[in-house]
């Protein structure tokens, strides 16, 4: 495959991520809220939709990190400025929120606070994806 159209895919893959993300955030689990008969039923499945949305982010983020290996050169840093810093981080903050939140939100453990903890870490992955996806799109 070559350079520029690995580049593309790269840029197509984050922007997959951070509007699936955005989508899901903004539009769909308000959505279950609003129209889902209890608030325990739309959790439920606000809850199943954010798991898959996590391991949706570890594919997203491991096939972005494989097709954006050509920005990465023999220069200090280089793994920083090809923007591999966002992926990690979002996929970090993704698998914190399937793995350390999420049973604590559902397991309705000082809920206020993980619930809180969780919209933070999903608002930072919507961040993290952005800005990589901002910083692909304008050298593409």
């Amino acid at each position: 495959m070559s350079e520029r159209l690995c580049r593309q895919w790269a840029v197509m893959l984050a922007a997959f991520w951070w509007g699936g993300l955005l989508l899901l955030m903004a539009v769909v689990v308000p959505l279950l809220f609003k129209h889902a008969p209890t608030p325990a039923i739309a959790g439920s499945l606000a809850a199943k939709l954010f798991s898959a949305q996590a391991w949706l982010a570890q594919l997203c983020g491991v096939l972005v990190m494989v097709l954006g290996l050509e920005r990465l050169t023999r220069q200090p840093y280089a793994w920083f400025r090809a923007g591999f810093v966002w992926v990690i981080l979002a996929m970090l903050m993704a698998l914190l929120v399937e793995f350390a939140v999420a049973p604590r939100i559902l397991a309705r453990d000082n809920l206020r606070l993980w619930h809180t903890l969780g919209s933070t870490m999903l608002l930072g992955q919507l961040v993290a994806t952005g800005r990589l996806l901002w910083q692909w799109s304008a050298r593409s």
